[in-house]
């Protein structure tokens, strides 16, 4: 699927793996994933709602995982960055909506609920927060489960009026969902190699690149000229071949067990590029 507000991307394993379903009706997804455990890599551009109707999905931010279950819900941030598993549970698929909050949609609600935005309220903290089993979120997703049948289809306005019911629901858990998510500044630019060094391992194009630095992509290259000699490109594949190198040399692990954990998509790629770095393969080093 390709949609400016929510990407996922499965492996070729998991593709002929596992059955999956997405349905988007006006940035409410309904997803269906019939199989074996679906992972992808998720990047919000906008803040959202994850609600699980059957199954489990897990969240993983590198640092730890979130289980989410049956009947609960999660806020993810705007631009957060994490691995996200859809599986069966309990004999259940998995069946989860995902209301997408875009940035005009917020402009435009923003006239009607601005008197909920208190002066002094601090934002929430960045990252992903499993919200509580409010009445109003339980009734929200109960009323849309009739739309997990396709042949159902809702009306685009609607959506509109789930999508406000979705945000005062936020609105109604936390005082800092207001200054949080009715926050319209541009993203501040980012130190670009802190960055990447970072990231060097997620599969991000050049505009996803741009786009999480706070850039245009015309900016991004100016920019990255002024603190590297190399492009972003090779850059990238410097980077992952000096932390396979060493995680070879000092770790002691083999070439199967780093090439994808740096970045690289296959085994044969990862030899031609090391063996132009370095000299010699990787099974020598």
């Amino acid at each position: 699927m390709e949609d400016l507000t929510m990407e996922c991307r499965y492996t070729e394993e998991q593709q002929q793996g596992a059955m999956k379903l997405i349905f988007n009706y006006n940035d409410v997804f309904f997803s269906f994933f019939y199989d074996d455990e679906g992972g992808c890599i998720h990047r919000s551009r906008e803040y959202a709602m994850n609600y699980v109707y059957s199954g489990e999905m897990i969240l993983d931010n590198g640092k730890e995982q979130i289980h989410v279950g049956k009947g609960e819900c999660v806020f993810i941030p705007r631009d957060h960055h994490i691995t996200m598993y859809k599986k069966p549970c309990d004999g259940e698929r998995y069946c989860g909506i995902f209301l997408s909050f875009t940035r005009s949609f917020l402009r435009e609600a923003y006239s009607r609920f601005r008197q909920k935005v208190s002066v002094g309220t601090s934002k929430l903290d960045a990252g992903v927060m499993k919200l509580p089993r409010t009445a109003e979120i339980e009734s929200l997703f109960a009323s849309m489960t009739l739309y997990f049948d396709p042949a159902v289809k809702p009306q685009a306005d609607l959506m509109d009026l789930k999508l406000q019911e979705g945000l005062l629901a936020l609105l109604h858990v936390d005082e800092r969902f207001a200054p949080t998510l009715f926050d319209f500044n541009e993203p501040w630019k980012i130190d670009i190699l802190d960055f990447m060094n970072a990231n060097y391992m997620c599969d991000l194009s050049m505009e996803e690149l741009a786009h999480y630095t706070g850039r245009s992509l015309a900016t991004f290259k100016r920019d990255f000229k002024k603190v590297s000699d190399l492009t972003p490109e090779k850059w990238l594949i410097r980077k992952r071949l000096e932390v396979a190198y060493a995680m070879m040399k000092g770790g002691g692990k083999k070439v199967a067990d780093v090439y994808a954990e740096v970045g690289f998509k296959n085994q044969s790629h990862f030899s031609v590029a090391f063996k132009k770095q370095y000299g010699v393969a990787p099974t020598l080093v």
